[in-house]
């Protein structure tokens, strides 16, 4: 369990946390024929788009109100207005999602009271879904502007079912990821679910948005996500499922709308973690077995693990992460063997903090995980690519996890989650240690330390 400090200095060095206006963009970026909106000025939007950018390797249509000196004095109402109108000109999209910045949140602008009468005296605007979300730099990290996104979504067009006319689909479900989870993640998470017959409604869906694909041409809107016709729907899922404890409170929300059952899942790395969701999957199914690819997988996943014991049993690490992807990875590894002698993170709000399985964990950035690392012993660094200064330091080797990831490809495809996604990360983690051999650290299992036999790749009968 780890107890979470705040280091005592007055400057940050090589940040870890990316901000809350940028996370909701991305959340916004999942709805079908989006446009997210930044309520600031015109750095605020171009800082988040370069990082999107280079993370998906995607053109982002994200879109500024364009503040100046006077109209932060005086109030945005008008730069909200006019970016709307432009927005529906140009790229006519079907959803816009408004996130403020700390420039307009400073002067206490009431933006959500600016937007109902901006939509109440336009007529022109009635086809058009404008969410408004509070999400201040100073305030939080990416996951929290992200949650408070969806919570925005869920609180302003899924409707509140009067629950003596509530007609539940007992096959439909509905899925709130958090902000770690890859468009590759979402997409093993929805294969898990219909391959129970279940229908799965997933918000934000960017599986279908940010997963890297071709489109016929460029819309300035986001190419697929959530449906806008399915949310109405998610009132009648049979249950919500909450992937990371940070939505747990948009999961809430949705079930107090929809009268229905909600489960929260911390992390769906690591096998008892997805046997839980399994186990969940298989009650609301109505069903006593999985079907067999999951068994296969299931199987599968435990060797691999049998593979990577060697590897990961004793291995010391550094983490740095966002409070939902922290506790996934690690609790994973501690499931391994492996032990965190480090961990940073970004936001004291996410109570899963307190359940990482790390003695302490600091609210700081990449200086605290690399001198974390240096005192623990560290073998193993884990953090996105702005942790690989760290990692060259110290000459260690990075697993990336996280945003932003802009030294490599594929960012979008990486999948930790599910019995798959669980293989391949332990699969990646024990990669990692038999690439750097002269780090190896003896195995602490009674018995000779066994990794010189993988380390000149001599023969050897399987160890299981």
């Amino acid at each position: 369990m780890a107890r979470l400090t705040r280091p005592r200095r007055a400057l940050s060095t090589n940040p870890l946390k990316s901000s809350a206006p940028l996370g909701a963009a991305m959340a916004y970026l999942g709805i079908e024929g989006a446009v997210p909106l930044f309520h600031g000025a015109q750095g605020c939007t171009a800082f988040a788009m370069v990082h999107m950018v280079r993370h998906f390797r995607e053109a982002i249509p994200l879109q500024t109100t364009a503040m100046n000196e006077v109209s932060t004095i005086l109030g945005g109402a008008e730069q909200i207005e006019e970016a709307i109108a432009n927005l529906k000109k140009r790229a006519d999209p079907r959803f816009i999602g408004i996130a403020s910045t700390a420039l307009t949140e400073t002067r206490g602008e009431d933006v959500a009271g600016e937007v109902a009468g901006i939509m109440a005296r336009r007529p022109d605007f009635a086809d058009l879904k404008v969410v408004y979300a509070s999400t201040p730099d100073f305030d939080g990290a990416l996951e929290d502007g992200w949650a408070k996104a969806v919570t925005a979504i869920i609180d302003a067009l899924v409707p509140d079912i009067d629950p003596m006319w509530r007609d539940a689909d007992l096959r439909q479900v509905n899925v709130l990821p958090s902000a770690n989870l890859t468009p590759a993640d979402i997409e093993e998470i929805t294969r898990l679910i219909r391959s129970f017959g279940l229908k799965p409604i997933v918000l934000p869906d960017l599986s279908g948005s940010l997963d890297g694909h071709l489109a016929e041409d460029w819309s300035g809107k986001s190419l697929g996500g959530t449906p806008l016709d399915a949310l109405p729907a998610m009132a009648q899922s049979a249950v919500t499922f909450a992937i990371g404890e940070s939505m747990r409170g948009a999961a809430e929300l949705l079930g107090r709308r929809g009268h229905m059952p909600v489960q929260v899942f911390p992390a769906l790395t690591g096998l008892t973690a997805v046997d839980g969701f399994v186990s969940a999957l298989m009650n609301v199914a109505g069903t006593a077995d999985a079907p067999p690819a999951i068994k296969r997988d299931r199987a599968r996943l435990q060797d691999a693990m049998l593979d990577a014991h060697f590897q990961t049993g004793g291995l010391k690490y550094a983490i740095a992460a966002d409070p939902d992807l922290a506790y996934a990875l690690s609790s994973a590894l501690a499931g391994m063997g492996a032990r965190a002698v480090s961990c940073v993170t970004t936001s004291p709000a996410n109570p899963i903090v307190a359940q990482i399985p790390c003695q302490t964990a600091i609210l700081g950035d990449l200086g605290d995980l690399e001198e974390g690392a240096r005192i623990g012993g560290a073998t193993l660094l884990i953090s996105h690519a702005h942790g690989r200064h760290a990692a060259a330091a110290l000459q260690l080797p990075l697993i990336r996890a996280g945003f932003p990831i802009n030294d490599r490809l594929g960012a979008q495809d990486i999948c930790r989650v599910g019995y798959r996604g669980t293989r391949a990360y332990l699969f990646e983690v024990a990669n990692a240690v038999l690439a750097h051999p002269h780090h190896a650290q003896p195995q602490d299992f009674g018995a000779a330390p066994i990794e010189q036999e993988f380390e000149h790749d001599r023969p050897q009968t399987a160890p299981h």
